[in-house]
């Protein structure tokens, strides 16, 4: 009988040296850490599989033959690109002013919130908003758009030849704009809010609520004078978004306010507590940070490198400066020293007051355009004060009442169309009209998905003692100053 004998077992090399040319791959994937894990290795599998998407949707999009690049198209594309990245970096001015004129238990928080703001903005709206606003068909003429998700990032000979932006250029610089909006609700409801509930309104706001409002202004008719938004073929004029932007932001960003209460210690009776910010010289520096992003905000609202802009920029500068002169005068007045935190608001709410007319205010006055503002914004504090609800850091007054304000100055200061120029009534009409409508929807809207949100969550306030302890522990587990002693107050 024969017995067959067992083939002798190879033996695995442990070693890459002693690894044959077919054996070195796996003992190699097995020596990198989570290699050995399936759910890894799964996902590894996919990566071929999602090169291979983008470099279709890479080629999709750079399949048309361009014509060689003329200087309009290059000159208004890098314009328009800088202006952008200009209004990008107001999102650092509005997390320092807000951060410095809140306290500093909730430095944390606000800042986390300010950054966290525009990655939600920029990703609902590149999803769905900016298709709503812009690209997708009428459901309701002039009204309401919708249809599919992202954009078409294709750039096209005829926009070359003819000068025109690119839809990537184009979308970067609406979504810094949808962002902003996002931001000043952040304002509004600061020092109290859940983390959480905070970051789902502004998906929806922004993905959602802000494109439908917009399209009614910002969606222009096509050759034939059709499709544009009901307010545009109205007439209603919002240059660079007073109203669109600002006084959209400012309502939605109330009614949150409203429903959350005002902070522990705000109010005593009738009185009103001061509850000082722990930081003005970072609220001043935002404060200019937002002054020189204003210069992509409105300047790049012409949408174009042309001889507009720099006249654009000086009407910008002007209202700024009024703002923040007469700010500083009546914090004098009523208050009996000037006021650093007027002054700030001041200039802010004189860069909102030009934006709507910015293009077609003169010199002259866009000066007073921005110093009343200046004016009505010192007053609206303490208003909203008197009506308890507490906004921390002055938002609504900034960016509601002087938006509000703002877009009224076009119909009385507008060059070819103001009462004040000679034109009559007509356009003033028009602008109370689009003031009104974007105010009520943005008041509805943001009350139903703050409510929503609310009644799903347990409520969008953070709990008695976790405001008293302060949302960077509570929310956050962590300080802005944790080398110095923290307060609760």
């Amino acid at each position: 009988m024969t017995i067959a004998t067992q083939a002798p077992r190879h033996r695995r090399p442990k070693r890459l040296s002693e690894a044959s040319l077919l054996e070195a791959p796996p003992l190699l994937l097995r020596r990198i850490r989570g290699m050995s894990n399936s759910r890894t290795l799964t996902w590894i599998a996919c990566v071929p599989l999602a090169l291979f998407g983008l470099g279709v949707f890479n080629l999709s999009a750079h399949a048309a033959e361009l014509p060689e690049l003329t200087p309009a198209f290059l000159a208004n594309n890098m314009f328009l690109f800088v202006c952008a990245v200009l209004v990008i970096f107001m999102n650092a001015g509005f997390a320092m002013v807000e951060a410095g004129m809140c306290r500093q238990k909730n430095a944390v928080n606000i800042l986390a919130k300010n950054l966290i703001v525009f990655a939600l903005a920029v990703t609902a709206y590149w999803f769905i908003g900016y298709k709503i606003m812009y690209n997708a068909d009428w459901v309701i003429p002039g009204v309401l758009k919708f249809g599919g998700v992202f954009f078409d990032p294709t750039v096209t000979p005829e926009m070359v030849t003819d000068g025109k932006l690119v839809p990537s250029i184009d979308f970067l610089f609406q979504a810094a704009f949808a962002g902003t909006a996002a931001t000043i609700v952040s304002g509004l409801v600061a020092e109290r809010i859940k983390f959480v509930e905070f970051v789902i309104f502004s998906l929806v706001l922004v993905g959602i609520l802000y494109p439908i409002s917009g399209s009614w202004q910002w969606n222009f008719p096509d050759d034939t004078g059709a499709g544009g938004g009901w307010l545009n073929q109205l007439g209603f004029i919002d240059f660079a978004g007073s109203t669109v932007v600002h006084s959209f932001g400012a309502w939605a960003g109330v009614v949150g306010a409203v429903l959350l209460g005002p902070r522990i210690g705000k109010f005593a009776g009738d009185k009103t507590q001061a509850i000082p910010g722990h930081n003005l010289s970072v609220a001043t520096l935002g404060c200019l940070i937002l002054w020189i992003g204003w210069y992509g905000f409105n300047p790049g609202s012409w949408l174009s490198m042309a001889p507009e802009v720099p006249y654009i920029a000086v009407t910008t500068t002007l209202g700024a400066a009024g703002g923040g002169i007469a700010a500083t005068v009546m914090s004098q007045f009523t208050g009996g020293k000037p006021d650093l935190t007027m002054t700030i608001n001041g200039i802010l709410a004189g860069l909102v007051g030009v934006t709507a007319g910015c293009d077609a205010f003169s010199m002259p006055a866009a000066w007073v355009v921005g110093f009343i503002a200046g004016v009505i914004v010192v007053f609206s504090v303490s208003f909203i004060d008197s009506l308890k609800i507490d906004d921390p850091v002055g938002a609504f007054s900034v960016h509601g009442t002087c938006g509000m304000w703002a877009t009224l100055a076009v119909g009385l200061f507008n060059t070819d169309k103001g009462l004040f120029t000679g034109h009559g009534f007509g356009q003033l009409g028009i602008q109370i009209l689009g003031v009104v409508a974007i105010g009520l929807f943005a008041i509805v809207s943001s009350w139903i998905v703050w409510s929503v949100l609310g009644a799903l969550s347990g409520g969008i306030r953070v709990t008695e003692a976790e405001e008293v302890e302060g949302l960077d522990i509570s929310e956050h587990g962590m300080e802005a100053y944790p080398d110095f002693a923290s307060t609760s107050s």
